[in-house]
């Protein structure tokens, strides 16, 4: 059984916690491949019990497949941890009679999130004033900084006593002459952080594995596995509108580092767009809304982030983005979400171009003071102005809302396979099963 990867194909937001619960009951495995916990991902499942409120699961670290009974959870080398962020999720699902036993593993080669870079992150945007990159100040872009400058702290640094006193002694040393000199911050004494830590590591300890081998194996053993990545391709450190991006690859390439799996393993892509088009945080955003009918799009699609509860910026679909991304990840199937917050919009804008100067780009352009500057190039379609909400077959669409959904798919050049309806598992077109 091939390897399926899933890809947020904007700037994150996309809806991927859900697609990855619906695909999670028929996976064997399901991994997370890359970014930290500045990344939500909401699932809403229906209660079985009539009268009863549906349970909402907002998830950072875990893997969103973890709500699915006996389902396998890997966190790949490709994320960063930040054990207090961790084991706080890991209690909140436990609460709620979710077992890890079996179940949960983390690489042993997942690198850590410490204070100090909590305070780097925060400081440094706080610094830049107006050129703030909207980072979310957890600490995320600051640990990959350290992993890359090769002074990094790993989850098999956290077993061995003698490397993780050794290491962290090293750090803290070296952090504290930053600390206090640009951020007038007094550093970290070892003996606090490391009690900290030791707390951390009695939790997650038993959780810490190879999770390479095990990926392999399951691969081996013809198991079927479920891709999982953060953000959305547009963040993604290489390919996004730098410097506004993640400090990692949201891309398929993330896929494959942040986990250790071959590229020819990876058969079907799953490339999740939204309906329309949101971003948080600071850069450039071609058909953004800043009036009326962006103040509508964020109400009615209840567009504020999981992680920090910050309002989404809210534009029209930018198939410039989308073609972007598919070319790019190599997708081949489609999921679209959201679709139920177009019911009330008249008119619909899609975008199939940049105009800068006296040139149409049909391509995504790398320069930012185009992307900041251009003017998008729509084609208008009209609204079905009726409830698409919690519908399950496609064949009950809206004509005007089906005619949406091909163009899009004409546009891109690929087939969906899901369209989503609605927050609630059962809210869901299931077009085509991808396992």
């Amino acid at each position: 059984m091939p390897v399926l990867a899933v890809i947020g194909c904007q700037w994150g937001d996309e809806g991927k916690g859900k697609v990855v619960d619906i695909l999670a009951q028929d996976a064997d495995s399901i991994a997370r491949y890359q970014g930290g916990h500045n990344a939500g991902h909401t699932v809403i499942v229906r209660s079985g019990q009539k009268g009863a409120a549906d349970e909402k699961f907002i998830l950072h670290l875990l893997p969103s497949g973890i709500i699915q009974p006996g389902k396998r959870c890997y966190i790949g080398n490709g994320v960063v941890v930040d054990p207090k962020a961790l084991v706080k999720e890991m209690e909140e699902v436990e609460s709620r009679g979710i077992t890890f036993a079996g179940r949960l593993f983390i690489s042993e080669r997942a690198h850590l999130i410490f204070p100090y870079h909590h305070v780097y992150d925060q400081n440094e945007e706080t610094i830049q004033g107006a050129k703030k990159i909207g980072t979310t100040g957890r600490g995320i872009g600051p640990a990959y900084a350290d992993k890359h400058a090769r002074v990094g702290i790993r989850m098999v640094d956290l077993l061995d006593d003698e490397l993780l006193a050794k290491r962290l002694r090293a750090n803290l040393e070296s952090k504290k002459l930053l600390l206090t000199s640009r951020y007038n911050h007094p550093g970290y004494e070892f003996q606090a952080v490391w009690d900290e830590f030791m707390e951390y590591r009695k939790k997650i300890a038993p959780y810490i594995h190879n999770v390479f081998h095990l990926i392999s194996d399951d691969i081996t053993q013809d198991r079927k596995v479920l891709l999982e990545g953060a953000q959305g391709v547009m963040l993604d450190i290489d390919h996004g509108t730098y410097p506004y991006v993640t400090s990692s690859n949201a891309s398929i390439g993330g896929a494959c580092t942040g986990l250790g799996i071959p590229p020819s393993s990876i058969k079907k892509v799953l490339g999740i767009i939204k309906a329309y088009t949101t971003r948080v945080g600071e850069g450039p955003f071609p058909t953004e809304l800043t009036g009326e009918q962006g103040n509508l799009l964020r109400e009615q699609g209840k567009e504020y982030g999981a992680t920090t509860g910050r309002p989404r910026r809210c534009g029209w679909f930018d198939g410039v983005v989308a073609q972007f991304s598919a070319k790019l990840n190599g997708i081949t199937h489609l999921a679209l979400t959201k679709l139920d917050v177009l019911d009330n919009t008249p008119n619909i804008k899609v975008c199939v171009g940049y105009k800068y100067g006296n040139r149409i780009y049909d391509e995504m352009p790398a320069s930012l003071k185009i992307l900041e500057n251009c003017e998008p190039v729509y084609q208008e379609y009209a609204g079905w102005m009726s409830p698409t909400t919690g519908i399950d077959d496609f064949s009950k669409l809206p004509d005007k809302a089906k005619a949406y959904v091909e163009a899009i798919s004409n546009l891109l050049g690929i087939e969906f396979a899901m369209i989503s309806t609605g927050q609630r598992r059962d809210e869901t077109i299931i077009l085509k099963r991808l396992f």
